[in-house]
């Protein structure tokens, strides 16, 4: 009999390291910029990436030093789970924490790293780079399409 998905049987504070880096399904969701409406807290998405992404792999080229670069950069944490609600619908830490299985394009389901993005998951040719816009204009690139 096979041995239960890991995301199934723990927690997401009880993961080893390694367990929890590949919940990541490198969609790069959380690299966009996103605005916080100060009434209500409703967090909206933008089109616009930081310029630390690199846009052909959608990996964090500067991962490990991302705090120091970017201060507002935020490092998802276990202890932090209730405050996931501004993650995607389609992110694995918020589904874990929700108690929801992965879905059948995530990487750990399908063993295949390019279903995110045939899935339409990933923002891959889908955003801007920040250094190419007008920052005081980023109310202008807000997005709902694919969140």
């Amino acid at each position: 009999m096979a041995a239960k998905a890991f995301w199934l049987e723990k927690k997401l504070e009880d993961m080893s390291r390694e367990e929890w880096e590949s919940l990541c399904d490198g969609c790069g969701r959380c690299c966009l910029h996103k605005l916080e409406d100060e009434d209500d807290g409703r967090v909206y998405y933008t089109n616009v990436a930081c310029q630390y992404l690199d846009f052909e792999k959608i990996q964090c080229t500067q991962y490990l030093t991302r705090n120091q670069l970017v201060p507002h950069c935020v490092v998802l944490q276990p202890e932090h789970v209730a405050q996931f609600h501004w993650l995607p619908s389609t992110c694995a830490y918020r589904l874990v924490a929700d108690n929801q299985n992965l879905p059948e394009w995530h990487p750990l389901v399908s063993a295949d790293t390019k279903s995110v993005v045939d899935a339409g998951i990933s923002i891959k040719d889908r955003v801007h780079n920040e250094l190419d816009i007008n920052m005081d204009d980023l109310q202008e690139y807000v997005i709902e399409d694919f969140l």
